[in-house]
């Protein structure tokens, strides 16, 4: 994926950090906006095409969790990567519930942040070229269009995000039978780190919420092992 044709928000209220940041990824060939506050990054974001935010979680005027959220009801899938000085799992949760897909922690150096940016990019490249296996899927009462990324009951219809629908679809191609946890979280995040997993739980709990309508599909947890997709026949 060429560097020079991407754009990356950068919205993070210590001006300082933020030039340093600005200044770090222009000079690796990223176009890069910077915004010192959650208001000032949505305005950005409504204006112009951005491949990746990097979003401070705490901000005057707008915080980071709240921006994503709007981000999101803006863009499904545009990758979110949140900074911040907060270390606390919870903290870490409600970052990935927001629609994060990757989180770092201050301090970090610049080619830290750097080598997520392009794992990230590179995953959402490879996801954007596979074109080319199957795409729709019958999930019980459900009709799942992965390449759209839409799941439809009975002309109601909910839009996915990538995560959800990547995680949909694995599920989709183990019908009634185990997705060994260690290798979705391979296939999706990249690493089968604590936090990834932590961040799978949530995007699984919303995919159960979202196939509740059919009381004949249901996710479960196999202790130890990872997820099944039940659908009654």
């Amino acid at each position: 994926m060429n560097a020079e044709k991407l754009n990356i928000l950068l919205v993070e209220d210590d001006t300082n950090l933020g030039t340093l940041l600005r200044e770090y990824l222009e000079a690796k060939g990223y176009g890069t906006t910077l915004a010192v506050n959650g208001k000032q990054g949505l305005d950005a974001f409504t204006k112009d095409k951005f491949s990746l935010c990097i979003l401070d979680v705490m901000m005057p005027v707008k915080d980071g969790y709240t921006l994503a959220k709007e981000i999101r009801a803006l863009d499904s899938n545009v990758p979110i990567v949140f900074l911040t000085a907060k270390s606390m799992k919870e903290d870490t949760i409600e970052g990935f519930n927001a629609g994060a897909d990757d989180y770092i922690t201050k301090p970090f150096s610049m080619e830290e942040l750097l080598a997520r940016i392009k794992a990230i990019l590179r995953r959402t490249e490879i996801k954007a070229n596979a074109n080319d296996s199957q795409s729709e899927f019958n999930i019980g009462k459900y009709k799942f269009d992965y390449q759209h990324q839409i799941l439809d009951i009975k002309g109601s219809q909910q839009k996915l995000t990538t995560k959800e629908a990547d995680l949909l679809k694995l599920l989709c191609l183990h019908p009634n039978d185990i997705l060994d946890r260690n290798f979705a979280l391979k296939a999706i995040w990249n690493d089968d780190n604590y936090f990834n997993g932590r961040s799978m739980d949530v995007y699984i709990a919303k995919l159960r919420k979202y196939l509740k309508d059919d009381p004949a599909v249901e996710i479960i947890n196999v202790h130890g092992k990872g997820f099944k997709l039940l659908m009654g026949k």
